[in-house]
């Protein structure tokens, strides 16, 4: 048996878990705990960067300490401390490096750094319903949008990716055209189940391009557009012109995917990051997906945002897979910008 402790500090959630590997069996998750930082970035309309390293400072020992009782363990039962590398936010990330690295080398036991994107990718490997390899991952996690072909543990293939805004920012920056609160793409979606998602004909971009690339940034300039067009009018039209966002977004994501497991041949698909959350999303992928005999796969709802539970996970499943080897080396950097398919199975 081998304990991983995971520590997420990419962005303005703090989170920290514990998971349990044995051999080549999927990890099990014994507990995890989050601290969202939702509550303080509101009054700022955004993330400010040297707020959320500070606030990932208070918050992720206290947090190891809560995981560690809940699970009935002890710190110096771990036997591997894993932490988010990047992408992210630098100072944020340098949080969770240094406390990692600071509790490794105090059991002396390894740190092993991990892709935060990766730990969306293997994300629902934390559910009810794991997904079996290989498989088509859409990952829609904050900036990332991006369709993947994953035959195993660190063997990634990019099918596709955005080319400017991805699918979050989109709903994030069309919700603050409207003049919805932070954080915008859960508001701009609970607004839109008010709304008629066909009262506006908004673009689609890229949809007919013949490959598997995104570009959202056209469509929030066609909301802004819109927006402008209505002046006082927007009040009344709000709730109709989030939901044919919402919908134009959606749609995108629902042909680019069935696209890509056309080309594959693939016949499961998996869907992580925060977007994924989307009930909208969910609900077309899966009309679309028993249509053509697919299995779908999702992570729960509660791990869809950033966690340690995916850190932990993503850990155990690439030393099990032998992709990677956790170091006693506890001098450690952080890659902001990390693209994905530079993860290699050693």
């Amino acid at each position: 048996m081998m304990l991983v402790l995971g520590i997420e500090s990419s962005c303005d959630e703090t989170g920290v878990a514990l998971v349990e590997a044995a051999g080549i069996a999927v990890p099990r998750l014994l507990s995890h705990a989050l601290h969202s930082q939702i509550d303080m970035h509101q009054a700022y309309g955004g993330v400010v960067p040297e707020l959320a390293s500070r606030d990932h400072i208070r918050r992720v020992l206290p947090l190891a300490t809560r995981v560690l009782a809940d699970a009935g363990r002890r710190l110096p039962e771990v036997d591997v401390v894993a932490y988010t590398r990047g992408p992210g936010l630098a100072g944020a990330l340098l949080v969770g490096a240094g406390v990692a690295c600071a509790l490794g080398a105090a059991l002396g036991k390894p740190v092993l750094g991990v892709h935060h994107l990766e730990g969306h990718l293997l994300s629902p490997f934390l559910s009810a319903d794991p997904p079996g390899f290989p498989f088509v991952a859409l990952l829609v996690s904050g900036g990332h949008t991006q369709l993947m072909r994953v035959e195993g543990v660190g063997r990634y293939q990019l099918l596709g990716e955005t080319i400017d805004d991805a699918a979050g920012e989109a709903f994030d920056k069309s919700a603050k055209l409207l003049g919805l609160g932070y954080p915008g793409g859960p508001a701009l979606s609970r607004l839109a189940e008010q709304g008629d998602a066909q009262a506006f004909k908004l673009p689609r971009p890229l949809l007919h391009s013949g490959d598997l690339d995104f570009s959202f940034a056209g469509l929030k300039t066609a909301v802004l557009t819109q927006a402008r067009k209505l002046g006082e009018g927007l009040p009344a039209r709000k709730a109709d012109l989030a939901a044919s966002t919402e919908a134009a977004i959606v749609e995108v994501l629902l042909r680019k995917s069935l696209a890509a497991l056309q080309e594959t041949g693939l016949q499961r698909l998996v869907v992580a990051g925060g977007v994924g959350a989307n009930r909208r999303l969910r609900e077309q992928l899966d009309a679309a997906c028993a249509r053509l005999g697919v299995r779908v796969h999702y992570p729960e709802l509660a791990l869809c945002t950033d966690n340690g539970a995916m850190i932990a996970m993503a850990a155990a499943m690439r030393l099990a897979a032998g992709a990677q080897q956790a170091s006693t080396d506890y001098a450690f950097d952080v890659k902001p910008r990390w693209p994905l398919h530079e993860i290699v199975a050693a």
